[in-house]
């Protein structure tokens, strides 16, 4: 019987594989070049799970991920939030003082920022936070190094010199946890949950207020909404969303209701726990 595979965007050693080690450690993690290559991959078997990032703290949302959700007819299962630590790190002998230059994707780079200047270190953009590593190690240069989570300095056989050095220390990435089951299992009645969904309002006047009018009446927390455009025609606006509760609860059973009469196309994209870090993150 095998451990099953999780596909996640990126080089190994990046902060999605630290996110699969964490969530799934009996899994083995296979790292694809794109978002793209990562849904297909569960889409077609390969990989029995998707590890997919969909929003920082500080970065905002996650470019491309909402406009694949609902094409890649895959179902959220899960989420999981991951506190985001970047490490300076070199090749094995060298000393702070030899470096010039740090390199990582631009994201990681804006999020050191402070830290790269303090240091008078040159900043220098490449694909991915993990692929710096990556490079460093096949290319060894003492006046080099690179910004990546601790996970690529143990893969790639660098040194970290100096540790935790983004700005802000609650920074946190949220990922969701994608399956190609089309009816996956409910979660456990226990547990508080989210569900997620898509939708599109009809041509109507004041269409979107109605269509969000029953999860106000009927008590339902929506903690996200989001608009974006479908092939990108300006009146084809789709709208993700995410509530508290499950389809089944009777206040979102009437919410949903409402929805779709002011809607020309819903469908909901997974019921899946709320990750404990929701209510940690609300005090």
């Amino acid at each position: 019987m095998t451990k099953g595979r999780i596909a996640f965007q990126g080089e190994l050693g990046a902060n999605s594989h630290e996110a699969c080690v964490a969530a799934f450690p009996q899994m083995e993690p296979v790292p694809h070049a794109t978002f793209e290559e990562a849904f297909e991959a569960v889409k077609t078997g390969d990989c029995q799970l998707g590890m997919i990032p969909v929003e920082n703290s500080i970065a905002g949302r996650v470019a491309d991920v909402h406009h694949l959700l609902p094409s890649s007819g895959l179902k959220i299962i899960g989420e999981r939030f991951k506190p985001i630590h970047f490490q300076l790190m070199v090749n094995p002998g060298v000393s702070l003082e030899e470096v010039e230059v740090a390199t990582s994707m631009p994201i990681a780079l804006g999020q050191c920022r402070k830290t790269i200047r303090r240091l008078k270190l040159r900043a220098e953009p490449v694909g991915d936070t993990a692929l710096a590593a990556k490079l460093l190690a096949a290319n060894p240069d003492r006046s080099r190094a690179a910004i990546s989570p601790a996970l690529s300095a143990e893969l790639y056989g660098l040194e970290i010199l100096v540790r935790d050095i983004e700005d802000e220390h609650n920074n946190t990435t949220r990922f969701l946890v994608m399956t190609a089951d089309k009816d996956p299992p409910p979660p456990p009645f226990t547990a508080p949950c989210v569900t997620s969904f898509i939708f599109r309002v009809r041509n109507l006047p004041a269409a979107l207020y109605k269509a969000l009018g029953g999860f106000a009446t009927n008590g339902v927390n929506m903690t996200k909404l989001e608009s974006y455009m479908e092939n990108g025609a300006f009146t084809a606006t789709f709208f993700y969303a995410e509530v508290d509760g499950r389809p089944e609860d009777r206040g979102l059973a009437r919410a949903f209701e409402e929805l779709q009469f002011f809607s020309e196309r819903f469908e909901i994209l997974g019921v899946y726990p709320a990750d404990p870090f929701r209510a940690h993150a609300g005090r």
